[in-house]
């Protein structure tokens, strides 16, 4: 029995652009599979804000309610399935190979896989992220609002302290190893050695410097480095951003005819970075699947 699959567009990631670009090709009735493989960037966190009308809600319960309500479109199909390789072009079609040996042959591709953050190289910091340590004060601060704030890595304090300063009572700057002697911004308080390593105590965080000084703060934020989470891009050598993300146009076109890509994994080469954020996402996965529809007409 033939278990491969036929569809117009197939959507690789199941996270806020990918349901958006699903849900925005049902509205349509086009045929579209949508592959998700359970991995999320925002899979640590508690609860998404800065998203209006779900501020709050944490991301599970989000991807739980967008799967309920594209079950009401028979022409979007879901699957629990990770793509291992994708391959082809717009003339002769693409093909993705999941790890459980089907296929799926499509004429239009919608990536949106994002990226995964790699922290720095800090004891105890993994085990906080999502909660007690984040890098977007506009979905993390204002839980915390009042409380003593710790910045970690001075190289980007200057940033998160004009950021930070209406929100928290007080900030502290928490050197990584090598950021010994870097001037602190104005008037901002900076520990005198390294982070040695972190460690979630009751409510809040004790840092341990290589001196073997401490201190306590409530949360921490740092500017985490990004790379591509699945290999697509490469496999169809698509153009990138110097940021590493997929170069595309204001439409999610990417440099490859009949592939675009939305979410945290591309940008507009104008802009030095993607906006990680859900709301981006959403938007991003709207306007990649209205363009990869009109490409079919």
């Amino acid at each position: 029995m033939n278990m491969n699959l036929n569809t117009d567009i197939l959507i690789i990631g199941g996270g806020p652009a990918g349901l958006q670009a699903a849900l925005t090709i049902g509205r349509v009735h086009r045929n579209a599979v949508l592959l998700d493989d359970g991995r999320y960037r925002n899979a640590p966190v508690a609860h998404m804000h800065n998203v209006l009308g779900q501020d709050g809600t944490p991301p599970a319960d989000f991807r739980k309610q967008g799967r309920e309500e594209l079950a009401a479109y028979p022409t979007v199909q879901v699957l629990d399935a990770r793509a291992e390789v994708l391959a082809g072009d717009v003339t002769t079609g693409f093909v993705a190979a999941l790890t459980d040996g089907r296929e799926v042959h499509a004429r239009r591709v919608i990536l949106a896989t994002g990226v995964r953050d790699e922290l720095p190289d800090v004891p105890g910091l993994a085990d906080l992220w999502g909660d007690r340590a984040a890098q977007c004060p506009f979905c993390h601060a204002h839980e915390f609002s009042g409380t003593r704030s710790g910045i970690l890595g001075a190289t980007r304090a200057e940033h998160y302290v004009a950021l930070l300063r209406p929100v928290a009572g007080e900030l502290l700057i928490l050197p990584l190893p090598g950021e010994e002697g870097l001037p602190a911004p104005t008037g901002t308080p900076q520990a005198a050695a390294p982070v040695a390593r972190l460690t979630e105590v009751p409510d809040g965080v004790e840092v341990t410097f290589t001196d073997g000084g401490t201190a306590r703060v409530a949360v921490v934020f740092t500017a985490a480095r990004f790379h591509q989470s699945a290999p697509f891009a490469e496999q169809l050598g698509l153009a990138l951003n110097e940021s590493g993300c997929i170069r595309i146009n204001i439409f999610g076109r990417t440099s490859q005819e009949g592939v675009f890509a939305a979410g945290d994994l591309a940008h507009h080469p104008e802009l030095p970075m993607p906006m990680p954020s859900v709301i981006n996402a959403l938007a991003a996965g709207q306007t990649a699947a209205s363009a990869a529809i009109a490409s079919l007409l």
